[in-house]
């Protein structure tokens, strides 16, 4: 199944510039949050929030047909 993963501030770096930090990815039937983040070869020790779909989520929730996976590092300023 397909699904749309968009990157955001530093974690955009795992995708080319042409993709704007948007990605569409292929997981299995079932398969999980955590699935999507390994296709797109983003490391999980880098993300401090996940949504699906607009909603905070973990990494071990089901995806469906569509979704939208949107990942956040953590932020830092001053």
């Amino acid at each position: 199944m397909h699904v749309e993963v968009r990157l955001y501030a530093t974690l955009r770096r795992y995708a080319t510039a042409s993709a704007g930090g948007i990605l569409h990815v292929d997981v299995p039937e079932g398969g999980k949050a955590a699935d999507a983040i390994a296709a797109v070869g983003v490391d999980a020790d880098e993300i401090h929030l996940l949504m699906i779909n607009g909603v905070i989520a973990s990494a071990d929730q089901v995806l469906a047909e569509g979704d939208l996976l949107g990942l956040f590092p953590s932020v830092g300023g001053g």
